[in-house]
């Protein structure tokens, strides 16, 4: 027998995104189950630590050095 299937509840969750958070349809739809759980106080996901954030900004600098040895942007 096979298991079955999870499924999200789209009005109440669309009701607590745009009513309850204010959020547009256009705003809701663009975001992930998964942030909106953490949107509703329902997601796991621990707080960023300081050491977990320098860890991020060294993988993801803002500038790197290209090889003349100036800095570029990587916004750009």
């Amino acid at each position: 027998m096979p298991a079955p299937e999870r499924s999200f509840d789209w009005p109440g969750l669309m009701r607590a995104g745009i009513n309850g958070r204010g959020l547009c349809p256009t705003e809701f739809w663009a975001l992930t189950p998964a942030e909106l759980m953490l949107m509703l106080g329902r997601g796991s996901a621990a707080p960023l630590s300081r050491a977990g954030l320098a860890a991020l900004a060294a993988a993801w600098p803002d500038e790197q050095e290209i090889g003349d040895g100036k800095s570029a942007d990587r916004g750009a």
